[in-house]
């Protein structure tokens, strides 16, 4: 059976192919031909690098409140399973936009426009999301990026040998997944990072993601002990995930604003953390860039 068509874009340096579908990135090359990305090897995940709207992680229950009625949803919400329209196509950036429909309104709500640009120059491909509430009312809603990135990089070594590298000290607690419920687990568990070091290792996701509710950096670098180093950065995003399944050929790294609900959360969906409301006619835009830096 054909694979998906995507959409390609370079300048050379870089090459990007994303699917219309739930605009995903599916494949990050470099002039040599080297791929940055997940294999996507469902032995593991199946998964590329989906975008996480109107919410980050689970529910609870794989539901939520809003003015005393309940809406079912699934993990992560309903972008990453949309169709999205390509809007603007040229050789080196890409446009994809998705709106509310009938569909989309019975699950959450609100009208709203999601716009996913995609352009790659000099070694960076740049990614934005924005958010753009069309309604009459305030909307709240999470936002996240979630890229699964080949470990070991390419020409990198082992994967033992692999660092995320922070921009800034991570002191703080990590906060991780009930794997029974999918909620947050009340109790944070001492950080992992060794001041701005973090040394991944398949032990640490036996428990699911890592994930920092409260995050000093808004950019890292992930790479091996030799070969190609990616930073990555994301200014716009509070919070971050970083998640594999134990033995798999990649590590995402995700930013986000949001996460998943605490454990017994019953509020409205207004009042859970991490959401963020939009007012009427208001937009809020995402960034991530990837840049590929030579070994």
């Amino acid at each position: 059976m054909p694979g998906p068509e995507l959409a390609t874009i370079t300048d050379g340096a870089l090459t990007a192919r994303i699917n219309p579908f739930g605009a995903e990135l599916w494949s990050l090359t470099d002039g040599a031909g080297r791929e940055y990305m997940t294999s996507a090897d469902p032995a593991f995940w199946s998964g590329h690098a989906p975008l996480l709207f109107p919410i980050v992680g689970a529910v609870n229950g794989g539901r939520y409140r809003l003015d005393g009625r309940e809406y079912a949803i699934a993990k992560h919400g309903f972008a990453r399973t949309s169709q999205f329209a390509a809007e603007l196509v040229a050789s080196d950036r890409i446009r994809f936009t998705l709106v509310d429909s009938e569909t989309s309104r019975l699950v959450y709500p609100f009208a709203f426009v999601l716009t996913a640009e995609f352009a790659v120059k000099e070694a960076t491909l740049a990614m934005a999301v924005t958010v753009r509430n069309t309604g009459d009312r305030p909307m709240p809603f999470s936002f996240g990026f979630h890229p699964a990135f080949a470990w070991p990089v390419p020409d990198g070594g082992p994967k033992t040998a692999h660092r995320v590298v922070f921009e800034r000290a991570e002191p703080e607690p990590v906060r991780r997944i009930d794997q029974t419920t999918a909620t947050l687990l009340p109790q944070p568990e001492p950080s992992p990072v060794n001041g701005r070091v973090l040394v991944p290792d398949a032990a640490l996701f036996e428990k699911d993601a890592l994930i920092w509710d409260r995050l000093n950096s808004r950019a890292l670098s992930f790479s091996g002990e030799s070969g190609p180093s990616l930073e990555i950065a994301f200014p716009d995003s509070p919070n971050l995930g970083i998640w594999q399944k134990p033995g798999a050929p990649f590590l995402a790294i995700e930013p986000w604003q949001g996460f998943n609900d605490p454990q017994g959360f019953s509020g409205d969906l207004r009042e859970k953390p991490g959401i963020v409301m939009l007012a009427p006619g208001g937009a809020r835009r995402f960034r991530m860039d990837v840049t590929v830096r030579s070994g």
